[in-house]
């Protein structure tokens, strides 16, 4: 071979010495994109799942249940405000839970279907006013002493729905006479599950003496006899127009707004109780058997 023939020769393989290098490299680019691109595949299916369980996690175990106050309209309606010993034992109520003031005003948040249409009560309440309430049922009267400067917003919206006849010839519903010794009123449907079309927060629970109660894992509230204090859904700041008079000091979550004392016709309470009630919901709870019916509530204001 010529010397000009050998160069051109060593050219050629040069070239395509370079080409299959180029090639080889090209191959090797694809093969490191399409395993990038696997790999990044595998990374998004494993982010889709995490997220997914997630949400799944998240939904069972009620982390989208939105306890801000703005969620409250949005909620269903719980069917049984109750203080009984079940329902009772899991809310936790916050310590700063003394007022449901904010700026000096009430918060009354619409929620559910009212038992009978009222008015929202006045956001501004009337903190220097002494309030009593005169209960005229079928048994007698009761008068409560209403804690207008401890509950506030709970007192404002009692004097309103009273004024506005929500709970004239209404029953009370719910006695309890095993574990709590409570009657429950304040439902104009008579089913535990009326209420005023609005929600409030709790407030006056640091007045509560709380006492350890190893049988029920942690604290108790103290309620004593003559207590009236606000029923609720079992979840925070659900107060409603549903109350409790208490006949007999009662063990309880410290949850409930104690917003009145009985100061007259504590005795008409305790006598309903030694009739007991039909165990509709259980022994010692359900409708009581000497029926109680609130013929009014008159307010008087000093």
């Amino acid at each position: 071979m010529s010397r000009r023939n050998a160069e051109v020769a060593t050219k050629k393989e040069r070239q395509r010495k370079l080409a299959r290098d180029a090639y080889e490299r090209r191959l090797e680019r694809q093969s490191q994109r399409a395993q990038r691109a696997k790999q990044w595949s595998v990374v998004s299916i494993v982010v889709v799942l995490v997220v997914a369980v997630g949400v799944g996690v998240a939904a069972i175990g009620g982390a989208f249940g939105s306890k801000a106050k703005a969620a409250k309209p949005a909620a269903a309606p719980v069917t049984t405000p109750s203080v009984a010993p079940s329902a009772s034992a899991t809310p936790t109520p916050s310590p700063a839970s003394t007022s449901a003031m904010v700026d000096g005003k009430c918060q009354y948040l619409a929620s559910g279907t009212a038992a009978r249409k009222v008015k929202l009560p006045p956001a501004r309440p009337h903190l220097k006013a002494t309030y009593t309430a005169t209960v005229k049922t079928n048994l007698g009267t009761i008068v409560i002493d209403l804690k207008n400067r401890a509950a506030p917003c709970t007192v404002g919206s009692f004097v309103s729905l009273a004024s506005q006849q929500y709970f004239s010839n209404t029953i009370c519903h719910r006695l309890t006479t095993t574990g709590i010794f409570v009657l429950q009123c304040g439902d104009p449907t008579g089913t535990g599950s009326g209420g005023p079309g609005y929600v409030f927060d709790t407030e006056n629970l640091s007045s509560i003496k709380q006492v350890v109660v190893p049988a029920a894992g942690g604290k108790e509230g103290i309620y004593p006899a003559g207590i009236v204090a606000m029923a609720n859904t079992g979840q925070p700041d659900s107060n409603g127009s549903q109350f409790f008079l208490v006949y007999k000091k009662t063990e309880l979550p410290a949850s409930y707004t104690p917003f009145g004392t009985i100061v007259s016709g504590l005795n008409i309470v305790q006598n309903v109780a030694k009739a007991g009630s039909d165990n509709s919901n259980g022994t010692g709870d359900g409708h009581p058997k000497e029926k109680v019916q609130i013929e009014s509530v008159t307010i008087s204001k000093a």
